[in-house]
């Protein structure tokens, strides 16, 4: 079956949006202050997406409303009637409230425009609004302007760029959270603290030790253990090291199980350790937790790898077979998989099953992960 024109079209253009968000994320890799970040992005939108406006809020900490962080474009204060936005008000408000993504390309005539005058005379046709939500958290609003309609496919552009750049401002948010206990207990702290201080002033109930010599972390890597520090001090815990592997940052530690007469020690794990085990299968790490002998204390341990380098996922990508590879080819041109098969002159279900095993491979979640991953590790 022979592909038309336009969708041939709208096939490069999507990959080609894809590897401009991998080199915009790349450029925010191990930054920890949310207003580098949401200024990077916001500019990076006008620069290369020929939006006219950019503007990005997140959550204060009473999880009523956004403060606005960044705006790039148009207008590039952060002050003035939107500088704070409760949730629920406006579109952008009513986004963070519901965690839907939204656009239109005719916004001087949708109802919830506060002024219309403003769209008309600025010729703003597009907007496209999405919500930055970690695991079950949002933590803020993404909102984007254009002078031209915007397609429904931008959506998913905006869907992986929000994947990653939430990770980032989380990590930085949860950091700069630490800071300010450092602060309170009369700490001083920076950002280039070493991960073991800042893990020290977290766990107070005992001390750490640490393992091998330190080395710079990911922001992703370093949220994920404060965040683990986080839940040992809170389910008292008396012994806790930090080990830096060859291939792997590890957390060990022993913890008290606090049950009530009706729960089981097994449920107790399950519950408190939820999102951290989340995280960590998006990591490709480890979280193994065992009950010991008295079923009154938990042996825990946290294994992150390093991330990649470039030769790694070069490594990676050769992994696919050639008919994975075609099956992704086809896949990220838009065809489904009853088209895939009968192009390939294959089964449906071994459409899927190569799916599948390039996911495994790709280490992506879903499909869409997959064409991704696929684009810029040099497999499609």
């Amino acid at each position: 079956m022979a592909l038309s024109a336009a969708t041939l079209l709208d096939s490069a253009r999507l990959l080609f949006d894809l590897q401009r968000v991998h080199a915009i994320v790349q450029e925010i890799s191990g930054c920890l202050d949310t207003s580098v970040i949401a200024k990077h992005i916001t500019d990076a939108l006008v620069d290369q997406f020929e939006c006219v406006f950019a503007r990005l809020w997140l959550i204060e900490p009473d999880q009523t409303t956004l403060r606005l962080m960044a705006s790039s474009g148009l207008h590039t204060h952060t002050d003035g009637s939107f500088a704070r936005v409760p949730v629920g008000a406006y579109k952008v408000g009513k986004i963070a409230q519901n965690r839907i993504p939204f656009l239109s390309n005719q916004l001087a005539d949708e109802p919830w425009v506060k002024d219309r005058e403003w769209a008309i005379a600025n010729q703003i046709q597009g907007f496209a609004g999405y919500p930055l939500v970690a695991r079950d958290r949002v933590i803020g609003v993404l909102a984007t302007f254009s002078n031209t309609p915007m397609a429904p496919e931008f959506l998913e552009v905006l869907q992986v760029l929000c994947m990653t750049v939430t990770i980032a401002l989380d990590a930085a948010m949860r950091v700069e959270q630490v800071q300010q206990i450092a602060a309170s207990l009369g700490t001083g702290s920076s950002p280039d603290m070493p991960l073991s201080d800042r893990l020290a002033i977290i766990l107070q109930s005992t001390r750490l030790t640490l393992v091998g010599t330190e080395q710079p972390l990911s922001a992703t890597l370093s949220y994920t253990l404060v965040h683990a520090a986080e839940q040992l001090e809170r389910y008292q815990c008396n012994y806790c090291r930090l080990s830096y592997r060859e291939e792997a940052v590890a957390l060990e530690a022993i913890i008290a199980v606090v049950v009530t007469t009706n729960e089981k020690a097994e449920d107790w794990l399950q519950a408190r350790f939820l999102q951290l085990r989340q995280l960590t299968h998006w990591l490709d790490g480890r979280l193994d937790l065992r009950l010991l002998r008295d079923r009154k204390a938990v042996q825990f341990l946290l294994e992150l790898p390093y991330p990649a380098s470039a030769d790694t996922l070069t490594a990676r990508s050769q992994k696919l077979s050639e008919r994975e590879s075609e099956v992704m080819t086809l896949l990220s041109q838009g065809l489904r998989d009853r088209d895939i098969a009968q192009k390939l002159y294959i089964s449906e279900s071994t459409v899927k099953f190569h799916i599948n095993n390039s996911l495994t491979k790709l280490s992506a979640r879903n499909r869409y992960q997959g064409v991704y991953q696929a684009a810029i590790q040099g497999c499609i």
